[in-house]
């Protein structure tokens, strides 16, 4: 084999190398919430308990709910933003031929309020007062 072959294949190799070694983005979401130990539903599924981290692949709104013994539920919206490298035409380049694997970490922060606890005498005059309105309507 001569040397200019020799630098021919070299080429192609190292061309073919660089064509298959593309990367990709991982992205991952991790939710703490205080106190630890909560269950975490992220879009209408469970994904752990506090503190958990998921992979997700759609930046955007996250519909976020939090439940915890003793604790109030909490219902929320999270936006996760996309960084530069994620906007497109850019994002092209960095999933098809950056050479190794980008992280993009986002972190969700929560506090839980403590629930309070139930005034059965309220409860029982709210019941009647909405099976008034039900059966006779609203005045």
């Amino acid at each position: 084999m001569t040397s200019r072959n020799f630098k021919f294949w070299s080429l192609v190799s190292l061309v073919v190398a660089l064509l298959t070694a593309t990367g990709c983005v991982r992205r991952t979401v991790t939710i703490h919430t205080d106190p630890q130990g909560a269950r975490i539903i992220l879009n209408d599924e469970e994904v752990g308990t506090s503190p958990v981290s998921v992979d997700f692949t759609w930046y955007g709104d996250y519909d976020v709910t939090i439940r915890h013994e003793g604790y109030e539920t909490l219902h929320t919206h999270q936006r996760l933003n996309a960084p530069w490298y994620q906007i497109p035409p850019i994002d092209f380049f960095a999933e098809a031929f950056v050479p190794f694997t980008i992280h993009d970490r986002h972190q969700m922060f929560f506090t839980l309020e403590t629930r309070k606890p139930i005034d059965k005498t309220e409860l029982v005059g709210d019941a009647v007062e909405m099976r008034q309105r039900t059966l006779y309507g609203s005045e």
